[in-house]
């Protein structure tokens, strides 16, 4: 079947599906929106809808599903949380009044990264992200359509994994780019949709003109971006993008904000990840993270703020010093802060509101939730501006009251407001003379209608008369069976039913076009004066995305004095010098989440200079890897703004914090656990500097333990000699320890035990020194392990300690039972440290007890039976499955 035997509604589907072909489209049809061909059998599995079909023209049918049209949304949500992108066709001419085919167009093109209804957008920020590289520099341009912020970055082509990582930081939702770079992206950003932009679009001077011509600007100066070339051509296509996608005028983007990576604190994705920041690595949730811990924000704002804070922290001490001072004002002056947080609670999420308006999609509901909002910040205003410290000051004053706007919407909205502008009952009686006029029209035709049904009772005598209305024949009189003789004769006969009859009159009719005449009229009056009334707030979207941005840093800065206050946080000194000291540190999720008074403070003490290492030995469960993520944590906290646990601490600004620790598999990358750790110490080894805070744990382990150790060795030797950043290197080789003997800046730590008889008790007390006993076996008690395989594995350790390695220690055999050297000495400066040799015998229960038979002293039968039941427990051992008389540890 070609096009031209299709009915003339599947033509006009076909000629708009051909301008999307990897978009789903929704084509209205009356009530519904509808999908067909691959579209309809892909929609229907993922909204889990029936898959039906439809005739297309001679007999022949094709798959089709649909949805209500006042539910689209709830679905489109499903089909953009899976990365689809869908676009809305819906009718742009009234059909009552269309002469032949209803007019269609596609009005939206919703994708991950281009989401505006407040059902589709995530609690934290939705960043749509262009990526471009040009002559030797990367670019990377990211916008939150939902609130207008728009930003760019550049880096050099030697850097370009600090615009990869920026990518991973902002969590984007979509990422568009140039078609030779898509398949890379998806690689390395498996769960993003990656959309292909043709070349040509990414020619910088194309850009250029695009960002100019939506900004009203003469140059890029003002946005600090002339130079950015790819951070233009990026900022250009992603600009062009929303424009084509949107078909709006995008009004509310209104400038570029050009920063720089290395203007901030780098936390990796790993580093991210392993510290708990914002997601916990048990179910990704922001459950037990510092996320979750400071988070005291009243408002949607706020919180997406203090995100933002947590994943790239300040490297400026002023700016750091600041907000500090702010928290501290805020802390010592709690009327202050519960004042403004009082006047801050009823406040909707601003940013987003009028971001609905400047786009244009702000419904009555919106505006209404707008107006509340602006009516409460006058109050908020006065609070704030009892401020002294300067940041907070300068925030008061960036914030507007607004007055005029919130009045004129208190003037204008009812107070019971539809959801959709179509509805009617937007506006106040009184706000417009041609709508009140219309109004009092429609009132008064129905109250002769509801008046008419007692007046047609009285005049015919008929008592069960009923006056109704429907879609179909609009109002009318419903006479039941029995009482049709009394029906007059100037009722015109319009519908028979089985015991009644429904009539009409001339002057019913008069008044129907009159009600209804006035009614649409005023709809249509009530759409346009909404329309004006979106538009004329949009006029002021600037200056209330000010204040909004002004209300977010407020609602943070007293959410960090409230943790502050609750936690019993200090505020951190600064220090230009790559220093780390902390008295009675803690970790700040962990001691939350333990009873009160049950989590043991330890201090800390880094200095490049003196101390740039710490070797941290220990058994598992002591607190190591706490004690090193503690000290990653209170550099993070200290560096966006906010007071630290410990009684005092003297932060070195950092420049970047790197964090390996623990890894797993990524078999779907191919990638095994040791593979990742090398990756990621790799990483750290390459990118980190003096200003670097390292923290590593069990480097080493996910190999063999010659390999390993040599690998940990090495790694710290590196860390100490060519980069000489402060490190927390946690371990389980204690040969390590003997580092601190051989480099001037490697101390040792060690998290103590004690000992009770078998019994170990954990005290999480770090101490100077270095641990000698891992304690592996107490652990593994802990844990539940059967306690024959304990037994077994104190048996082997003792085996394994009185053979270990040195000047007349034991010799092994080979397999042809000859005997071999010991093992050598790790290579390197450490002579000392030396490592058990492997694989070793172990003997068993029946080796161990004959060699304990005192022969000399037992009679010839003792003997004979001592040997017999010997014989026959070896023989039962080698029966057994799992073969434990071969006893060789691999």
């Amino acid at each position: 079947m070609t096009i031209s035997d299709l009915t003339p509604m599947m033509r006009q589907y076909h000629e708009l599906k051909a301008r999307l072909p990897e978009t789903l489209l929704l084509f209205r049809l009356g009530d519904f929106y509808e999908l067909f061909y691959e579209d309809a059998e892909l929609a229907a599995r993922e909204m889990e809808i029936t898959l039906t079909s439809r005739e297309v023209g001679k007999g022949r049918r094709i798959p089709m599903c649909g949805v209500p049209h006042h539910a689209v949304m709830s679905y489109v949500a499903r089909l953009v949380e899976r990365g689809h992108r869908v676009a809305l066709c819906d009718q742009t001419e009234d059909p009552r009044r269309a002469r032949g085919l209803v007019r269609r167009e596609v009005i939206r093109v919703i994708t991950p990264g281009t989401v505006m209804e407040a059902g589709l957008l995530p609690a934290a920020a939705a960043f749509l992200i262009a990526l471009a590289h040009q002559e030797g520099s990367w670019g990377l341009a990211a916008c939150d359509l939902s609130t207008g912020e728009f930003l760019i970055t550049e880096a050099a082509e030697e850097q370009r994994h600090a615009v990869w990582e920026e990518i991973g930081r902002l969590e984007a939702r979509e990422i568009l780019a140039r078609l030779d770079d898509v398949e890379s992206l998806r690689a390395r950003f498996p769960a993003t949709p990656v959309t292909a932009i043709e070349q040509w679009r990414w020619d910088p001077a194309s850009a250029r003109r695009t960002i100019l011509d939506h900004f009203r600007v003469h140059s890029l100066d003002g946005f600090g971006a002339e130079p950015l070339r790819a951070a233009t051509s990026a900022a250009g296509v992603l600009l062009a993008y929303l424009k084509e996608t949107q078909r709006s005028a995008l009004s509310h983007l209104r400038g570029l904000r050009t920063y720089h990576v290395d203007e901030y604190l780098v936390l990796d994705e790993g580093t991210r990840r392993h510290l708990e920041i914002l997601q916990n690595q048990r179910d990704g949730s922001a459950r037990h993270t510092l996320l979750a811990l400071l988070d005291r924000t009243l408002t949607p704002m706020g919180g997406r703020l203090l995100r933002a804070w947590l994943s790239q922290p300040l490297r400026d001490p002023g700016a750091i010093a600041a907000r500090l001072d702010a928290v501290e004002e805020l802390l010592r002056r709690p009327p202050l802060r519960q004042a403004a947080r009082a006047a801050m609670r009823p406040i909707a999420d601003l940013a987003r509101l009028v971001g609905r308006v400047g786009y244009g999609s702000a419904t009555p509901r919106d505006l209404g939730a707008l107006r509340l909002s602006l009516e409460r910040l006058p109050a908020l205003k006065e609070a704030l501006g009892a401020a002294a410290a300067p940041r907070l000051a300068a925030l008061a004053g960036q914030m507007e009251a607004h007055e005029e706007i919130a009045a004129h919407l208190a003037r204008a909205l009812a107070d019971d407001l539809p959801i959709s502008p179509t509805e009617g009952g937007i506006f106040r009686d009184g706000y417009n003379a041609e709508l009140d006029a219309l109004r009092g029209a429609a009132r008064g035709g129905r109250r002769w209608i509801a008046d008419l049904e007692a007046a047609e009772r009285a005049r015919t005598g008929i008592r069960s008369l009923r006056v109704g209305f429907n879609k179909v024949f609009g109002y009318y009189i419903e006479v039941s069976r029995p009482n049709l003789h009394l029906v007059p004769a100037d009722y015109v006969r319009k519908q028979t039913l089985t015991g009644a009859e429904r009539f009409i009159t001339a002057e019913m009719k008069e008044r129907e076009a009159l009600i209804l005449g006035a009614q649409e009229r005023g709809g249509a009056v009530e759409a346009a004066l909404f329309a004006d009334l979106r538009e004329e707030v949009a006029g002021h979207a600037g200056a209330m995305q000010q204040t909004a941005a002004a209300l977010a840093e407020w609602d943070v800065l007293a959410a960090l004095a409230e943790a502050a206050e609750a936690h019993q946080f200090v505020r951190p000194a600064l220090s230009e010098t790559a220093i780390l000291r902390a008295r009675a540190s803690r970790h700040p999720v962990l001691e939350a989440a333990l009873p009160a008074g049950a989590f043991v403070p330890n201090d800390l003490d880094l200095d490049v200079d003196d101390r740039a290492i710490l070797i941290v030995t220990g058994p598992n469960m002591a607190g190591k890897s706490v004690y090193c993520r503690q000290a990653a944590l209170l550099v993070v906290m200290a560096q966006v703004g906010s007071f630290v646990p410990a009684a005092e601490a003297t932060i070195g600004i950092t420049d970047r914090i790197f964090a390996r620790v623990g890894a797993g598999d990524e078999l779907a990358a191919g990638r095994s656990t040791f593979l990742v750790e090398m990756q990621e110490t790799a990483q750290i080894l390459h990118n980190a500097t003096r200003r670097s805070l390292i923290i590593l744990d069990e480097v080493g382990r996910g190999t063999s333990t010659y390999d390993g150790m040599s690998l940990a060795w090495a790694v710290v030797e590196h860390l100490h000699d060519q980069v000489g950043a402060r490190t927390l290197f946690a371990t389980h080789f204690h040969e390590l320890t003997e580092l601190a003997g051989l480099l001037p800046r490697v101390h040792n730590v060690n998290a103590l035990v004690s000992e009770e008889g078998d019994e170990v008790v954990f005290l999480h007390r770090v101490a100077p020194g270095a641990a000698d006993r891992s304690y592996g076996i107490h652990v593994a008690a802990l844990a539940g392990i059967p306690a024959a395989v304990i037994e077994q594995a104190r048996r082997v350790l003792a085996h394994l300690e009185a053979i270990s390695v040195g000047p007349g220690a034991a010799l092994t055999r080979d397999a042809a039972g000859h005997e071999e050297e010991p093992a050598a000495p790790l290579p390197g400066r450490a002579r000392a440290a030396t490592q058990i040799p492997l694989p070793l015998t172990v003997p068993s229960p029946v080796e161990e007890e004959l060699l304990g038979l005192a022969v000399e002293t037992m009679s010839p039968l003792e003997a004979l039976n001592r040997l017999s039941e010997l014989r026959e427990r070896a023989r039962a051992g080698r029966r057994e499955p799992e073969g434990r008389a071969d006893r060789r540890v691999q």
